[in-house]
């Protein structure tokens, strides 16, 4: 199993997709809006489900959120970045 689609399961244990599998989130799709129809209280739940699982920080007001919280892709690139740093 990639580690995107660890990420892409976390995301449907954590915001409760029953109905959808982790291979149904499209890698390269919006995660907010048009795409997976993510919201800001998502975003918050994932962010605290990363912190926990990854030990990352991901602050509220951190410029960059938009471009983690992209796609898929963007948010399993950017905690695996940040786990190889750390370690």
């Amino acid at each position: 199993m990639s580690f995107e689609h660890e990420i892409a399961g976390m995301i449907i244990e954590v915001l409760n997709l029953e109905d959808m599998q982790a291979s149904e989130i499209n890698p390269d799709e919006a995660l907010f809006g048009e795409g997976l129809g993510l919201d800001s209280i998502d975003a918050l739940e994932l962010s605290l489900a990363i912190a926990q699982r990854y030990g990352l920080q991901i602050k509220a007001d951190d410029a960059e959120n938009q471009k983690i919280f992209a796609s898929l892709s963007s948010l399993s690139s950017f905690i695996e970045d940040k786990r190889v740093t750390a370690s």
